[in-house]
Formats: C-alpha cells, structure tokens, sequence
C-alpha cells in the first residue's frame, strides 16, 4: 500500500443544486500533514472495498485545510479537513458567513511518539531541552550561539548516563515528524535559551515572521552523524536500534507497547507515556488529531459518512488496526466518537 497522495480520478457531475449538489462521487479531503498518512492509508482501504470510489486526499497544512472547508457549500468545495490542532473561533465565524453551518468535530486519536533504548541499557529521563541540547546543530553558550560539540549523553547533563549520543528520528517525510519539531526541538530550543539568540538576529518584515524563522532555525539539526532520520515504519528504526544498544530511538507508544521485551522507554519531563497520559495530555509530546466534516454533504456527496465510519473502526483505529500500526495512538473514548458519527452530531460552540 503507498502512502502518498491519493490520486485524483475525474469528478462525475451527475446533477446541479443551489444549495448543495449531489455531482460528486468522490470525497474530497485536505489539511493536516500530519494527518495525510493516515487519512491515506483510510481512504485507499475505504476504495478497495469496492462500494465507493477512493477518496481524493491532500495536505496543504491544518489551516489551508480549515480555509478550504469553509469556502462554502457545494460540489467545488470539500467535504473534510484534516486537522493537527483545533478550530479557530475564525474558522467558525468563515464557515457561517459562507453557508458552512453545520460542522462535525471528529477527534481520530492522538499523535504521540515515545524514546526508546535498549532493554538492558541505562535509564532516561528525558526533556525537550535535552533532546535539543543533545541534536540541534547551535546551542545557547557564554550568551551567544555556537556549534553543539557534545559527544555524550554527560556532555548534555551530568545525570545522563555517559555514552554516546545517538538518537534515531522521524524523518522529514514522517507521519510524526511535525510533533517532534514542536514539542521538542521547538520547546527545547526556547527552554534552553537558542531561540532568543536566534530571534535576535532572525529576518523577517515584522516580529510574527521573526518569531516564525527563529523558530525555522531551532529545526536545524546537527549532521556530525549524532542523529539519523528514518522515513521508514518503526520496525527500522528498532533494527537501527538492534545493530547499536547505545541509540535512543523514536517510536510510536504502540509499537513500543508490543516491544517491551527489547525496549526501555524513556519518561519526558518525569512523566511515562501511556495510552491515559497522551489522552490526558499530561505526556507532553503528544496532541489530538481530527477531521472538521461538513455535514450538509452528509447524504449528498456519497460515502462521506460510510468514510468517518470506517476511519474509526476496529480495522483501522483499533488495538491492532492499521492507522495504530503506523503510530496513530488510540483514543480511549473511541466508542463515543462512534456515537457522535452515527448520530451526525455537530461540534459544539468553543469555551
């Protein structure tokens, strides 16, 4: 199965209304990067049943997705956006203005990525500052920026046990790439003091797009071979892990869960992760994922309900389903969510 972007097959154009038209056969889906894969990985599994052509998915980011959604009602907009962080006040206010009255909020479960070393190795209790300090390519030092020379984990902290670093990562094409540069190269990158110094000489036309390339450049990683990038599925990353016991890799919270035999995880800023702490949101590299649906297509556009329903099925977000295998971290309160489908429930006014 690829995971790249659904290919576009054409429109059908079956009919025409003023409100909204019942022309498309195909489900039109677009937002989050983060939510891409999965949304992917769903919608070619929803086609290959055979009862509704495979939807048409694509990125463009939570906000652009968001936008989309709320151009109005109709065949030329789209049904779903696929969304990182939640719906703006704004978002709503676009929506209505346009005729998007009626939007389900629909949480897929969670983004969550875990450290992980060698079963027999050293405990760690990590941070985003140590995770940054450990492989951003500058750190904060006498005041100004410099070249990250640590070579080990002491080099980082004396309480860290002293070997080697070498941490395996999402990739640049990974599902959970983006959580990782916000909650901590991002965090760690301020908590540690390189993000000022990184402000403070950052371009940009006012202090928005400033703040915006500082932080761009907190992302930047070192290339002295302390950290590699691995696009690849976690079963990668744990042989990369197998061939050197001194690594700390990245996986997802299940497929550690199904590892625990060969693999010791790491607590970030003292809290375990666990299915209860992501959802809780006390585990801090973790955020819910969601899909915004326009419900006024609900039983004009077809399958567009079928599609929410199987995103959340057993197959797909169960213990063993395949978004899950791919890192998804499950929802909890998957049943209610399922309820709230099959009731067509629409979102609630923001607090």
């Amino acid at each position: 199965m690829s995971f790249t972007k659904v290919s576009v097959s054409a429109l059908a154009i079956l009919a025409a209304s003023t409100v909204v038209a019942s022309a498309r056969d195909q489900l039109q889906i677009a937002g989050s990067s983060t939510v891409l894969p999965y949304a992917t990985i769903v919608a070619e599994a929803f086609g290959e049943q055979g009862s509704f052509p495979t939807p048409v998915v694509e990125g463009g980011g939570s906000g652009a997705g968001r936008a989309a959604l709320c151009k109005g009602v109709g065949e030329d907009t789209i049904d779903i956006a696929n969304s990182s962080s939640k719906i703006k006040q704004s978002d709503i206010d676009t929506c209505a203005a346009n005729g998007v009255t009626d939007i389900m909020e629909i949480r897929i479960g969670y983004d969550g990525i875990v450290f992980a070393s060698d079963i027999a190795g050293p405990d760690f209790a990590l941070t985003p500052a140590a995770v940054y300090s450990a492989i951003g390519a500058k750190v904060a030092k006498d005041g100004a920026l410099a070249d990250n020379a640590a070579k080990t984990w002491t080099d980082v902290d004396a309480a860290f046990p002293a070997q080697d670093i070498l941490m395996l990562i999402p990739g640049s094409k990974h599902g959970t790439r983006e959580v990782f540069d916000i909650k901590l190269l991002e965090e760690g990158c301020k908590a540690t003091g390189a993000y000022d110094l990184y402000l403070a000489t950052a371009e940009g036309a006012d202090d928005k797009e400033k703040g915006a390339n500082a932080l761009k450049a907190c992302h930047t990683l070192r290339t002295d071979g302390v950290q590699v990038e691995i696009d690849g599925d976690y079963t990668e990353t744990l042989s990369r892990l197998d061939a050197n016991k001194q690594a700390v890799g990245v996986f997802g919270l299940s497929f550690y869960e199904n590892n625990t035999d060969k693999l010791k995880v790491a607590t970030i800023n003292g809290v375990v992760p666990s299915v209860e702490t992501i959802a809780s949101g006390d585990y801090p590299v973790s955020r819910p994922l969601f899909m915004y649906v326009k419900k006024q297509h609900i039983g004009v556009i077809p399958g567009l309900k079928e599609y929410l329903q199987f995103f959340l099925s057993e197959d797909m977000v169960g213990a063993d389903g395949a978004l899950v295998a791919y890192g998804l971290v499950a929802d909890p309160e998957v049943e209610k969510v399922r309820a709230m489908i099959d009731a067509e429930e629409v979102m609630a006014p923001l607090q």
